[in-house]
């Protein structure tokens, strides 16, 4: 479609005001649009569909969508994507549902949206069938679209099927082995996640801050403190990856859950990162189960005092 000079200029507009997120100036901008009447345009009216789902605002991008005559599938991929970025999956798919009905051609970003809508459900039965009509539509060996299988696969409960698509993969990216890594560390199969880790490193794959989120994870719900320090301790000084507030709350987690919350709290104290109210209930529970009395009311006064600086300011 070809755009004319004023249009451009305004879809100019419209993307960065959607980069930034700022609803009120989207809002006086979409009304000086109708005031021109170039709102009509179905470009910008795509444009639109697109910021208010940046936005959070589903209301007004839903008006928008529902008031275009020539939907594209761009418009569709945005409206699922909106949905399923505020956890709305069922909406999502009923979008889907409707692209399916109005016999819309799918592309490379229609996919990975609906499979992580069908993950968000979750819908095993749902997925495959997804994952029919990806190979049929030939986008099976899109490496993000295979990313979002093996996503989908492990959040339904199949981590066969997820594996399965892994091992097809003749390429594969850090979200690749992040993927298949947190499926083995979700579902418990905490040898499984170094085996895959290990295979990695093997392969000159770096890792980074997500996939170490994973293996930290995965040691403190298997009670393997030692490896779980080890790797924290390679990070940053082996990998180049400076340790995030995930990654203390993994480690924190694992120490207070193996009983040492005199180390928790000491790691807690040398963080070159804020620590959050989440991070110091973890610890408050990890001194209860142990009965660290002493510890858990040094841990409830710096919370009450933090309380108080967040009511003063």
């Amino acid at each position: 479609m070809s755009i004319r000079p004023n249009v451009s200029h305004y879809v100019g507009i419209l993307d960065a005001l959607s980069s930034v997120k700022n609803l009120n100036k989207l809002q006086r901008f979409h009304a000086q649009m109708i005031k021109l009447r170039i709102s009509t345009d179905e470009f910008i009216r795509a444009k639109l569909v697109s910021c208010y789902a940046s936005c959070g605002k589903m209301d007004e991008a839903e008006y928008v969508f529902f008031v275009t005559n020539k939907k594209s599938t761009f418009l569709y991929n945005v409206m699922m994507r909106g949905y399923a970025s505020m956890d709305l999956f069922a909406k999502s798919l009923l979008v889907f549902r409707q692209m399916l009905y109005d016999v819309k051609p799918f592309d490379l970003n229609t996919f990975p949206v609906v499979l992580k809508s069908v993950a968000g459900l979750p819908s095993l039965r749902l997925g495959k069938q997804v994952h029919s009509a990806l190979l049929v539509n030939g986008f099976a060996l899109d490496l993000a679209n295979c990313n979002a299988l093996i996503s989908m696969y492990s959040k339904c409960g199949s981590l066969i099927g997820a594996r399965k698509v892994f091992d097809k993969m003749s390429v594969r990216n850090s979200v690749t082995w992040t993927s298949m890594i947190g499926g083995y560390r979700m579902h418990g199969e905490f040898g499984s996640v170094f085996v895959l880790f290990l295979r990695m490193l093997d392969e000159g794959q770096k890792p980074d801050e997500f996939v170490f989120s994973e293996v930290l994870g995965a040691c403190a719900h298997g009670g393997l403190v030692e490896q779980g320090l080890e790797w924290f301790g390679m990070m940053e000084k082996t990998f180049g990856v400076r340790p995030g507030l995930r990654h203390y709350t993994c480690v924190v987690d694992m120490l207070g859950r193996a009983g040492r919350v005199e180390e928790a709290e000491e790691m807690i104290s040398s963080m070159d990162v804020e620590p959050d109210n989440a991070l110091w209930r973890a610890l408050l529970a990890a001194c209860k189960v142990c009965g660290k009395a002493e510890i858990a009311e040094r841990i409830e006064k710096k919370l009450n005092d933090k309380m108080v600086d967040l009511a003063v300011s």
